[in-house]
């Protein structure tokens, strides 16, 4: 059996509703749109937000906060991932996390200390907390810290 040879689904097309033609139909006179106001006339919608000239909730409300618009944003790697992930010696660089599937996006790469490393490891990030630049050597291994410009 081919998939253009499959029965039709009984009730799964419906007709198009046809307004607008007569009393028979069920949808002539008004065409389902009610007697007079605002929604019974062409281009009758009202902005969303619109509460009938009461001031609308977005502009009753306050506004607070603050949204720096320099914040860096990283991608995140455990010390434990990369204990799972890669072999003693190897060199743990964005190619290799992004092989590795650690990372999925563009970002730059933060690395954190949640876990443990046993291996020596050559890890090069954008960024990394002290705790972990710590266990990385106590490890045997080496961690440089790359600037953003670099992986561009």
């Amino acid at each position: 059996m081919k998939i253009h040879e499959l029965p039709g689904d009984p009730g799964r097309q419906q007709k198009r509703k046809r307004l607008g033609r007569g009393h028979g139909t069920g949808h002539g006179k008004t065409s389902g749109r009610g007697h007079k106001g605002q929604k019974s006339r062409s281009g009758g919608q009202q902005t969303p937000g619109f509460e009938g000239g009461q001031m609308p909730l977005q502009r009753r409300l306050p506004k607070f906060g603050f949204k720096n618009p320099h914040r860096v944003e990283y991608e995140v790697v455990n010390l434990s991932s990369l204990e799972k992930k890669f072999e003693a010696g190897a060199a743990v660089d964005e190619a290799a996390l992004r092989s590795a599937k650690l990372i999925r996006t563009k970002k730059p790469v933060k690395l954190l200390a949640n876990g443990s490393l046993t291996k020596a490891l050559t890890v090069k990030v954008h960024a990394a907390s002290k705790t972990a630049v710590e266990k990385v050597k106590a490890a045997g291994g080496t961690c440089e810290l790359r600037s953003a410009a670099e992986s561009a």
